[in-house]
């Protein structure tokens, strides 16, 4: 396996930003259908995958989202060309013997609180493959906290045992709306070698 070139660490780390302002060109669904393929491929606790999204491209999905964001997201999703809600599955164990076929999934059954738990901390580390996925796409990201998740599950999620927990922002950024980048922790204060 080799390292990757600098462009593509720049592509997906060191020139990536989160981005609040977008050029006004479309997203093709073929691209949306990669991006779900690419996250699909990032290992999670034994292959549990619950990580689930709602695309929302359309006037009427749009109108929506709009009155379920907090005021400062309203309209840089507005102007987005695509806003993906990501959930987790509740219900991923029933696929358990699907996703780990000859293997004993008994663990995962019958045991709610423990799918809770695992859709959960596998979905939150699905959301960070999505990211990448489409930086590696050539994907802009704009990801958001700031929602009321009650109001977009029963937008869109009402029926299904999905629960959101973060909209992205996807398409191509307006540089125009960056902001300087803010500091991170250094190695020296964020990590040891033992």
């Amino acid at each position: 396996m080799h390292a990757f070139s600098q462009e593509s660490l720049a592509q997906l780390f060191t020139d990536a930003r989160t981005h609040r302002a977008w050029k006004p060109l479309p997203v093709e669904d073929a691209t949306l259908q990669r991006l779900w393929e690419f996250t699909q491929l990032g290992p999670t606790s034994g292959n549990c995958v619950p990580f689930r999204v709602v695309f929302v491209k359309g006037a009427e999905a749009r109108a929506k989202l709009l009155p379920c964001l907090d005021a400062g997201n309203v309209e840089r999703s507005r102007v987005a060309p695509v806003s993906a809600v990501l959930a987790w599955d509740l219900s991923f164990p029933d696929r358990m013997a699907h996703q780990n076929p000859g293997k004993d999934v008994s663990w995962s059954q019958g045991n709610p609180e423990l799918a809770a738990k695992l859709a959960k901390e596998n979905g939150w580390l699905q959301a960070g493959y999505f990211i990448l996925a489409a930086r590696a796409l050539g994907l802009d990201c704009g990801p958001m906290g700031g929602f009321d998740a009650a109001r977009v599950d029963a937008a869109f999620l009402a029926g299904t045992p999905w629960r959101s927990f973060m909209v992205v922002n996807l398409g191509h950024g307006d540089g125009s709306g960056l902001f300087p980048r803010a500091p991170r922790v250094p190695f020296s204060e964020g990590a040891r070698v033992l």
